[in-house]
């Protein structure tokens, strides 16, 4: 079995144009982790220079924000969709 990561438009030129990257199941930084040994540029992308999400970027495992879950200890199970959401500014 695997998870789904969708992948924003913004981010899909990365995958290949992929809409959606099948992963394995562990923790949201094992998904990430195998996004980019898969994709190289994901994990920068995703993750700041300390390791940690960034800011811009918003993550749900199921409908779930990951920074109310446990980050990136936050469990990915089998059938379970990771949904990538680039924050928008402007006015």
């Amino acid at each position: 079995m695997a998870a789904t990561v969708r992948i924003p438009t913004t981010m899909r030129p990365i995958t290949g144009g992929e809409k959606q990257v099948p992963v394995e199941p562990g923790s949201l930084g094992d998904v990430i982790t195998a996004l980019e040994t898969a994709h190289p540029g994901m994990g920068e992308r995703l993750l700041d220079e300390e390791g940690a999400l960034r800011k811009f970027v918003n993550i749900f495992v199921d409908d779930d924000d990951v920074r109310y879950l446990d980050g990136l200890d936050t469990a990915v199970g089998d059938n379970i969709t990771v949904s990538i959401i680039p924050a928008v500014a402007g006015g």
